[in-house]
């Protein structure tokens, strides 16, 4: 197993937390919370270790995924910071732990603000208690895919102009909306809604490189609130109408922009994943 879990601090199941809000259910595995433990955070229970336990014991490569995702986003916010955007929205964040956006962001310019945006309360209680007032950061309890909520909530009101470029950061999480769900007609009303010069960056999983694998992943999610939906490249692609590719383009994610330092599997092809950042003209 990789050092970064196995090192992870331990919490003890039977202790449930202050933060924790009393509907969350904690013997229930969460998407959001699996994914902190990849990434080696504390912010997961003991429901979310066995899943991912169980998903790295048939893929021994999952945490190295997990982290190279991350790595993406770290380079994302960088090239978009050297595009001159200084504002985030960031939808399905997630738990805000192990160099997330306003730690990248405003560690280049204090000045960056980021609004988090998740429809899970428990990740949000973590990631305001994690957040502790900092300023310039929000965390919203919303749902991405009703795009007039999200921009229309107070908190995104008072810290998003958004008559100026906003970047709209879909990490790692649209394979979690079914295509039921119009996953394209959700991210047209973000592009919408915001000024030219604005941008859009995503990863997302495919079962393409490794489609047994993929599937015995998508199968484990499927235990879980959040059902995975893998999209092949052609798929992805049509979720970008009216936005406009940077360099590279849509590419496997490991070769979107790579720096020598990412921590990522061997072969790009290994990540069963695409990336891209892409302009609203």
């Amino acid at each position: 197993m990789d050092p970064v879990i196995r090192n992870r601090p331990e919490v003890d199941p039977t202790d449930r937390p202050d933060w924790v809000p009393p509907e969350v259910d904690m013997d229930r595995p969460n998407a959001a919370r699996i994914y902190d433990y990849y990434l080696g955070g504390a912010h997961n229970f003991a429901a979310d270790r066995r899943m991912a336990d169980e998903a790295i014991a048939a893929w021994p490569q999952l945490p190295v995924i997990m982290q190279a995702n991350r790595a993406f986003l770290r380079r994302a916010v960088r090239f978009l910071l050297q595009a001159g955007v200084r504002q985030f929205l960031d939808l399905g964040s997630g738990i805000p732990t192990v160099d997330n956006v306003h730690t990248v962001a405003q560690r280049a310019d204090p000045s960056c603000r980021i609004v988090y945006v998740d429809a899970d309360p428990v990740v949000v209680v973590h990631s305001r208690a994690i957040l502790g007032g900092r300023p310039g950061v929000a965390s919203i309890h919303a749902d991405l895919r009703d795009p007039a909520a999200v921009l229309a909530d107070p908190e995104v009101q008072g810290l998003l102009d958004l008559s100026q470029p906003v970047a709209v950061l879909a990490v790692a999480v649209l394979h979690f909306v079914p295509d039921s769900d119009r996953p394209q007609e959700i991210l047209a009303g973000y592009r919408d809604a915001l000024s030219a010069g604005s941008y859009l960056a995503i990863s997302h999983a495919s079962p393409a490189e490794q489609p047994e694998l993929a599937a015995q992943h998508a199968a484990m999610y499927a235990r879980t609130p959040t059902p995975m939906t893998m999209r092949t490249r052609t798929q992805i692609a049509t979720l970008l109408d009216g936005w406009q590719p940077v360099e590279p383009g849509l590419v496997l994610m490991t070769l979107w922009r790579p720096e020598t330092h990412d921590r990522t599997p061997s072969r790009p092809e290994d990540y069963p994943g695409y990336a891209v950042v892409a302009r609203k003209p």
